[in-house]
């Protein structure tokens, strides 16, 4: 009787593991190889307790939505924890260049649309090769040049582009020339790119259709420089601005919800795409967590949280956006090429330089 007992309960433990994948809705339609895979990370999670991320984009109530249904797509327990730092781009690269230099990594993953950046920390060797199963998903936007298979995707694209007010200004206009046209001397924005690395990024992309002289003219109208999106927008929304160039997709979908008004430019010109690349840092101290949150922020699911809280534009095959007049989908997009891995940080710096030299910040 007692060896009856001892062989059933060794026979529950072992299949404990494939049962409890099965139990989970991240294991719906996964063969069986791919279950007992997933287990491991599961169970590996479990015992690491905790995750670690930053973003620039994503609001603290969007990470509340996020962190709630990863613990229920893959039944973790509501003690495992999911901290969550926002910070501007050119803060966020500062920091982890930081954390690798001093071997005190504390980030499992983080997020930034700084393609040229995080292509150079892969090259370093300071990411953890994983190739995720939604990337088969992503093949598109790899091929694009959007990603790198078996090293990063991005849970989402973003734009820096003209924002206004309809309660205010009433603009009619389809590019770029009209919108500087439109814009009024010191009642307007651009992205700070002195000080950040997304609007560094936006301009050298910019800068692949327009010259100098289309720079020194919004130079001209003596904008404020600034660097986070959440203050452009504030400004467009009581009006101190009446357009914003930084502008972003994500803060004019959640102003309107509370009640704003205000509209977002596509230029005919076509505008950059700035991919918010996600990665696990190498000497990730939860990286079976990681594993399993890239894995579900790529999913349907997460992309779907994603565009509908913060307009994000999925790179993901197929997907529908849920706010299509603020994100529209993938294969809609006329997006600036740009090869971001033949983009180097020297020239990045060129860019910069310029770009001080003709707004004088």
């Amino acid at each position: 009787m007692i060896m009856r007992l001892a062989a059933a309960a060794i026979a529950l433990m072992l299949g404990a593991a494939p049962a409890m994948a099965q139990d989970n809705p991240a294991a719906k339609g996964l063969d069986a190889a791919a279950k007992a895979a997933l287990s491991k990370l599961i169970e590996g999670a479990k015992q690491e307790g905790s995750l670690a991320y930053a973003d620039t984009i994503l609001q603290p109530s969007t990470n509340t939505l996020l962190a709630k249904a990863f613990r229920d797509y893959y039944g973790l327990p509501a003690a495992f924890q999911v901290n969550y730092t926002l910070l501007q781009s050119g803060a966020l690269v500062t920091r982890i260049e930081q954390e690798i230099s001093a071997d005190k990594v504390r980030f499992d993953v983080a997020s930034v649309g700084s393609p040229t950046w995080v292509i150079e920390k892969h090259k370093a060797g300071q990411l953890l090769e994983y190739r995720s199963p939604q990337y088969a998903a992503f093949k598109a936007a790899f091929d694009a040049g959007l990603g790198i298979d078996g090293v990063f995707a991005f849970n989402g694209g973003y734009a820096q582009i003209p924002i206004w007010n309809t309660e205010i200004l009433d603009f009619k206009g389809k590019s770029y020339k009209e919108a500087v046209a439109a814009a009024v001397p010191g009642r307007f924005s651009v992205g700070d790119v002195a000080n950040s690395e997304s609007h560094l990024t936006t301009y050298a992309g910019l800068r692949q259709v327009f010259d100098v002289p289309f720079f020194k003219s919004i130079a001209q109208k003596k904008p404020a420089f600034l660097s986070r999106s959440e203050q452009s927008a504030q400004r467009i929304v009581t009006g101190q601005d009446v357009i914003a160039f930084g502008g972003n997709p994500s803060r004019v979908l959640q102003n309107n919800q509370k009640g704003a008004k205000l509209k977002i430019l596509y230029p005919d010109e076509g505008f950059v795409l700035l991919p918010q690349a996600t990665f696990i840092l190498k000497a990730a101290p939860h990286p079976n967590a990681a594993k399993l949150w890239i894995d579900f922020v790529l999913s349907e699911a997460g992309q779907d949280i994603l565009a509908r809280n913060e307009a994000l534009m999925s790179g993901r095959a197929g997907f529908k956006s849920p706010v299509p007049d603020v994100a529209p989908n993938f294969e809609q997009l006329k997006i600036i090429k740009v090869d971001w891995t033949a983009m180097t940080a020297d020239q990045l710096r060129k860019y910069r330089d310029e770009w001080v030299s003709i707004f004088n910040p």
